[in-house]
């Protein structure tokens, strides 16, 4: 038995393990079966159905005509996954490696809003959690390539934090500076400037270029501050993601491909074959 190519789920069998466990595991663990694959995709199915359920469930008219069929399909669902879950702790070598994991800490949590249900009311919509439970999707459809644009994502977000943190301390030193400032404008004209925190609030709003419209200045300084405000705000956007953007754009070109034989470069990371004379890189 090899090990699954999951690196996310990357366990081992018992030593010695019976022979339950080993097929259990195969079908669990290992997509590259008949039966591993068919468990996965009935798996994804059975979380599609489950997030459904609780989308039409907050739908009045909808749980007012089928709230116990919507009931009886979450429960059955979620039997189906602590069975699931119990499963694949049965028939790996360490079960708490297991749970404390990324996937397994995913699928318990996933269990426990209709089990808190029966304590809080509402419990079970977080049951939107199980969306998380989708990401198996990568290994069951082969998209490994698309896991490692992900770290290469998740590298470049780690380099430039400190800069998009500095910046984002000079937008919260503004948004609180003109937030104050249009109180200090328009406290006096019954324009819903109460008080900081709400100016504030106004501030993040118009900053971000949301723009509800439920707090407007009416004086001609309140504008002006405003629309300072707002043009300021274009920043917010444009210069995290021209930071992001570049760094993702240098971790790419350094990741590149260069071809032996025509000396052509920036070859995609994933081509076996030049573009440009199609020799082998």
């Amino acid at each position: 038995m090899t090990e699954p190519k999951d690196t996310a789920e990357r366990r081992l069998l018992p030593p010695g393990p019976a022979e339950w466990q080993r097929r259990w595991y195969e079908v669990i663990f290992e997509s590259d079966t008949p039966a591993g694959k068919a468990f996965d995709v009935a798996l994804l199915v059975a979380i599609v159905v489950s997030i459904l359920v609780v989308m039409l469930e907050s739908v009045e008219p909808l749980a007012a005509k089928y709230g116990r069929a919507f009931d009886i399909i979450e429960w059955v669902i979620t039997l189906l996954f602590t069975l699931e879950f119990l499963a694949r702790m049965a028939c790996v070598a360490q079960p708490t490696r297991y749970v404390f994991s990324f996937f397994g800490v995913v699928d318990l949590v996933s269990l426990l809003p209709t089990y808190l249900s029966l304590f809080v009311v509402g419990a079970d919509s977080l049951l939107v959690i199980r969306t998380l439970r989708l990401l198996r999707v990568f290994r069951v459809l082969k998209l490994a390539r698309h896991v490692s644009e992900s770290r290469t994502l998740l590298a470049a977000l780690r380099q430039t934090w400190p800069k998009i943190t500095v910046f984002l301390l000079v937008i919260f030193c503004a948004i609180l500076i003109s937030g104050t400032v249009m109180y200090l404008i328009e406290r006096d004209q019954d324009s819903g400037f109460e008080n900081i925190p709400i100016s504030v609030y106004w501030a993040i709003v118009t900053m971000t270029t949301v723009g509800y419209g439920d707090i407007a200045p009416r004086t001609d300084a309140g504008r002006f501050v405003a629309a300072l405000i707002m043009l300021f705000g274009y920043a917010v956007i444009i210069v995290p993601t021209g930071i992001f953007s570049a760094e993702v754009l240098t971790s790419n070109r350094g990741r590149r491909k260069a071809c032996g034989a025509c000396g052509a470069d920036e070859l995609s990371p994933h081509a076996n074959f030049c573009e440009h004379c199609g020799e082998r890189v």
